[in-house]
């Protein structure tokens, strides 16, 4: 491998966070999509973006784990290695997908139901889900064809299929839900189908270019690794769907559908416009980190943590800039209904405070992630995410600070966690751990 530079990181940063991006924008374009559907479609899709985000969790434990190694065994130019990986990756997920979208599907009213929300915005939200069981497999598999293809640095291809994907879906959605009047359900098969698309293709690509054989897909030990790297990010993942599951019930749904909505707003159509930039670094950067580790040149892992710092610290200002300024502009794109608006643009001038520390956690993880030591991730995220929830409801109910003292909990949470993450990446132990 050659030295990292400014270019090379770049060229790795930049389509994976536009791929990150378009792979975001399939939650915006449905939240946006439903907006004329009423206020009770926009909350349960915004309110099912946590059980996605749940959903997601399980997907990670293959797709987190298989970018180090696979990383890895490229910087050390070990082709029958990384074919294993990818086999067992492979067959791994397929296996785990298929497992939880049934079960989703099959407790989609459950689910809803412990989200504490109205009649309406509950049937509304057990449609969605269920629909996107019985077309969402590709959805599950996606994440690590994604993670294969940017480990081995070719992030530039996994930009093209999510473009693919996200212009086949801004099609499919205003044509599924009001050409076709099939409602909020079609929003879910019109993802899977965008999706679906682009994953085969991927495969396709995947088979030639790396060729693994068959008994590459029979579960060994490379399945054992992959699991064990990638189960502390998917518990992390799912404790922050379960955390904003428990505020979704105690806190934000008791203050009516309008913070419903606003959540879903915010969190899925503004952050969703940033934290895939940030994050699409942090992938650049674990891809670069993984390699350099594989190579045996730990001095050039840590000098792209010195390229990506002042990138990222950039990118955070410019987003809570954005926030602040641009709020109302940006939230009267997804309403037009006067209360849902002003509580969109509250969560938004108040999570600007939040977007450069939101940046900093993402380099950090990339950096851990990228090396295979996720359990400091693991550590630093869930115990304040978990407090989240009665901080949550102090400040909005005792306290009298509603929806804004929610957003405050998530800022002040945010910096901690993004300080502790830190103190990982510099106490070091992720440049000799075995993986």
């Amino acid at each position: 491998m050659e030295n990292v530079t400014l270019k090379s990181l770049a060229a790795l940063a930049v389509p994976a966070a536009i791929s990150v991006l378009l792979n975001n924008a399939f939650k915006v374009i449905d939240q946006y999509s439903v907006q004329w559907l009423g206020v009770e479609s926009q909350a349960a899709v915004g309110s099912c973006t946590f059980i996605l985000i749940g959903l997601f969790s399980v997907f990670a434990v293959v797709s987190v784990g298989t970018g180090p190694l696979v990383a890895r065994a490229t910087g050390a130019q070990d082709d029958a290695l990384r074919r294993r990986i990818i086999g067992n990756a492979l067959s791994g997920g397929i296996l785990l997908g298929g497992g939880v979208l049934l079960l989703t599907g099959l407790a989609a009213p459950l689910i809803c139901e412990g989200l504490g929300l109205s009649d309406g915005t509950k049937l509304q939200a057990v449609t969605y889900l269920q629909s996107l069981a019985v077309v969402g497999f590709p959805l599950a598999l996606a994440p690590v064809v994604d993670a294969i293809f940017i480990a081995v640095g070719r992030a530039g291809f996994v930009m093209l299929l999510q473009l693919l994907a996200t212009l086949l879906n801004i099609v499919l959605n205003p044509l599924f839900i009001y050409v076709l009047d099939l409602g909020i359900s079609r929003a879910a098969i019109a993802t899977g189908i965008s999706r679906g698309l682009s994953v085969l293709i991927g495969l396709i690509v995947l088979g030639r270019l790396f060729m693994p054989q068959r008994k590459d897909f029979y579960w060994g030990s490379s399945l054992r690794r992959i699991i064990r790297i990638g189960l502390p990010i998917s518990w992390s993942i799912a404790m922050f769907a379960l955390v904003y599951w428990a505020l979704l019930k105690t806190s934000i749904s008791p203050l009516g559908p309008a913070v419903n909505a606003a959540l879903g707003i915010g969190f899925s159509a503004l952050e969703g416009f940033t934290w895939p930039i940030f994050w699409g670094i942090s992938i650049g950067v674990a891809s670069l980190v993984g390699r350099y580790i594989g190579a045996n040149r730990i001095g050039q892992a840590n000098q792209t943590i010195r390229l990506a710092f002042p990138i990222v610290t950039v990118g955070g200002l410019l987003a809570a800039a954005v926030f602040w300024f641009g709020a109302e502009f940006l939230c009267e794109i997804f309403t037009s209904d006067p209360l849902v608006l002003a509580e969109a643009i509250l969560y938004a001038k108040i999570l600007a405070f939040s977007q450069l520390f939101v940046a900093y956690e993402c380099l950090a993880e990339g950096v851990l992630e990228g090396a295979g030591d996720t359990r400091p991730i693991l550590f630093w995220s869930v115990p304040w995410n978990i407090l989240r929830i009665p901080l949550a409801w102090l400040f909005a109910f005792p306290l009298g600070f509603g929806a804004a003292g929610i957003w405050w909990v998530i800022n002040i949470t945010t910096v901690i966690k993004a300080a502790g993450k830190w103190s990982a990446v510099l106490w070091g132990q992720w440049k000799t751990i075995e993986v």
